[in-house]
């Protein structure tokens, strides 16, 4: 997508991979003191020894210090902290750890629609049950209590529901729940028994006025001790998103909360079957959690740089909302945060009937017709579930801004010229 890498970011990693390089002098002192210090913290000062289970122990301060800063100083225990392979692997470890029964008592895990797939996927795979709630699609995507409500009961039917998963920023929806949003889900779940997991890896992208990123943890330790001393609650974060875009190093981390000493235990066991995270990954996310400070010497770079990409995606979720909305039969809701839009495509009955014939659903068909006759590949709404008889398509907002304004303007007419031959 044209995002360059953080220089700062890629010179420790660089330098943690080939010390060789901490006798060149084309590398920045605080570049090199990191990377020593990442170094003397690994079995042998290799990056390609194993690591401890639950991730290097000054990587896992260091979360812990950032998530402390992040939170206005509420504390944040080392040993509450895992080290991952990006976050899907500690949700899937997550998941595993809590899914259990038979039949009527099978767990239960409520997930919002749309989702991102990683949920329905382990959910399946583990033989969870997979309990929906909508996201509120009128009201900018966001959470109702009563439509959690609705869900829970529901779900006790049949199953034992247990957990409550929520993403904020949203994927593929791309809303950031307001602080009174969150307050209601922590006393729903403290009223309900349900273990909270709160996938925040898109903290860094938020974009919208008036919207602000509020971590779970924090909110909950600010609603005082009858919720903070009883809310059962896993955050996930990641190198991959926010400025970042480090995808391939399969960086991130897990924070536990009030977890059962003795669950705390079996998830350690769980942790250690898979040895240990990639720690080139590991190495990364110090540099992201403990980046260079004002007087640092790469701190003037180091700031320029991200604050670069957050305009840049700034900029591209408002340009998607404004020439998405200028199309008539797409509705696009505001891209508060994350890297996507989720738009509502009206879509011709005959089109609909079409699709139906060739087992297709109906968006699945029109993005295979806008691939085929523009090049441009978006996802079909039905992957990451909707309302029943809604359409919509998820697309990602990272492009460069000159080929995102293109592409915007041939999705526009493409869905015009697709409105009017299937009318």
């Amino acid at each position: 997508m044209g995002q360059k890498p953080i220089t700062f970011l890629r010179q420790v990693t660089a330098l943690c991979l080939y010390p060789e390089l901490l006798n060149d002098n084309k590398f920045p002192d605080d570049a090199k003191q990191k990377a020593m210090r990442i170094l003397q913290a690994c079995g042998g000062n290799s990056i390609g020894s194993y690591s401890a289970s639950q991730g290097i122990e000054i990587i896992r301060q260091d979360v812990a210090k950032y998530i402390e800063t992040r939170d206005g100083g509420i504390r944040s225990n080392p040993d509450d902290i895992y080290l991952s392979t990006g976050a899907s692997d500690s949700i899937v470890t997550m998941l595993k750890l809590l899914v259990a029964g038979q039949g009527n008592a099978r767990t239960g895990v409520m997930i919002p629609i749309p989702q991102y797939p990683l949920y329905s996927a382990a959910l399946a795979e583990l033989g969870a049950v997979q309990v929906n709630y909508y996201l509120d699609e009128e009201n900018c995507w966001a959470l109702d209590i009563t439509e959690l409500r609705r869900a829970l009961e529901e779900a006790r039917k049949h199953c034992n529901p247990k957990v409550l998963c929520i993403i904020n920023p949203g994927n593929p929806t791309g809303q950031v729940q307001s602080r009174k949003c969150i307050e209601d889900v922590i006393r729903f779940a403290a009223e309900e028994n349900l273990f909270l997991m709160a996938d925040e890896v898109y903290q860094d992208n938020v974009y919208a006025k008036g919207c602000a990123f509020h971590s779970f943890k924090k909110v909950l330790f600010e609603m005082g001790p009858k919720y903070s001393d009883v809310v059962e609650l896993a955050s996930f974060h990641s190198t991959s998103k926010g400025f970042m875009g480090e995808c391939g190093f399969r960086g991130g981390y897990m924070e536990v909360v009030n977890m059962d000493p003795a669950v705390k235990q079996q998830l350690t066991k769980l942790v250690s079957v898979r040895l240990c995270p990639p720690v080139p990954g590991q190495a990364l996310l110090d540099v992201v959690v403990n980046p260079p400070q004002p007087g640092d010497p790469s701190y003037k770079e180091f700031i320029a740089e991200k604050q670069a990409v957050l305009g840049n995606l700034a900029e591209k979720a408002r340009l998607t909302e404004e020439i998405l909305n200028q199309a008539p039969g797409i509705q696009c809701n505001p891209v508060q945060g994350a890297m996507y839009s989720f738009p509502r495509i009206e879509m011709p009955e005959r089109a609909i009937k079409l699709a139906q014939a060739e087992g297709q659903a109906p968006d699945m068909f029109f993005c295979m017709k806008l691939l085929e006759e523009t090049g441009i590949c978006v996802v079909p709404g039905s992957g990451f579930g909707q309302r029943e008889g809604t359409h919509h398509f998820r697309m990602t907002i990272l492009p460069p801004t000159e080929k995102l304004k293109i592409l915007l303007e041939r999705l526009k007419d493409f869905h015009q010229k697709f409105v009017q031959e299937y009318s």
